[in-house]
């Protein structure tokens, strides 16, 4: 792994479920991650995902991407248009800096409507068998 190298993307179905499930796990009871009237009655068109959420999923790309024994040491996102039902976001990552077992890279994630999420994640590395 080298910087400047990109990730392979990862998929994910913003489902009604996802939304719910992630603010429930997150401790997060504001109506507008579960009740959607209550969300409308806001100016949301709809429930929109937490970033807590945001955050474990951004998470679950990187360890998906260098395996479970990396651990993330640093991650500092920020969220822009929302994740509503029935959309997919896209995770992208690329790899700006690497030394030693430890690397940063570069996160972002899309939907249809636009970039929901952008950050920074610095990461330690499982060494190589061997190394």
């Amino acid at each position: 792994m080298e910087a400047g190298d990109e990730l392979p993307p990862l998929e994910i179905a913003v489902t009604r479920t996802l939304i719910v499930a992630g603010a429930v796990a997150s401790r997060d009871y504001q109506d507008v991650h579960h009740d959607p009237e209550a969300a409308r009655r806001k100016g949301s068109p709809d429930i929109f995902m937490n970033i807590l959420t945001t955050n474990g999923l951004v998470g679950r790309y990187l360890t998906g991407c260098f395996g479970p024994a990396a651990v993330l040491r640093k991650v500092a996102i920020r969220l822009g248009t929302p994740n509503y039902p029935g959309d997919t976001m896209v995770l992208r990552g690329r790899v700006e800096e690497v030394d030693g077992d430890t690397a940063v890279v570069r996160v972002t994630g899309d939907n249809g409507v636009g970039r929901h999420v952008t950050g920074t994640v610095t990461l330690t590395l499982p060494r190589e068998p061997g190394a």
